[in-house]
């Protein structure tokens, strides 16, 4: 493993999302009800930015774009492209469906650090 610190853990309050740069991986960290996570920074479909992706109750991201979602703490798919109706479902058919990366996270004397 190779552990880097990325961040101080008061940066990222509960609600707060952070991108950060590890060697030449961009990563998102979200707190979400006081729990860290760190995943790809872009929808492994089509390479958009989860940056503005909704949070929902069960625990998952969603892409804004066509509404993939993937649970934060495997990055398994919940549902692969399923906007917009009937057209999302050809545009799943472009990129197989693949789990969103995650990446393990600690956080540890007042740092988040992430082994990526």
């Amino acid at each position: 493993m190779s552990w880097t610190k990325v961040l101080a853990a008061d940066q990222l309050p509960t609600g707060k999302r952070e991108v950060v740069k590890v060697g030449d991986r961009h990563i998102l960290l979200l707190n979400h009800e006081g729990q860290v996570y760190a995943v790809a920074r872009r929808c492994p479909h089509m390479n958009i930015k989860m940056t503005r992706g909704k949070i929902t109750e069960d625990g998952a991201i969603v892409c804004p774009m066509h509404r993939s979602s993937f649970d934060l703490k495997t990055g398994s798919v919940k549902e692969w492209t399923p906007f917009p109706p009937v057209v999302g479902k050809m545009m799943g058919m472009i990129s197989q469906e693949k789990p969103l990366p995650v990446f393990p996270i600690k956080v540890e004397d007042g740092s988040i650090w992430v082994d990526a």
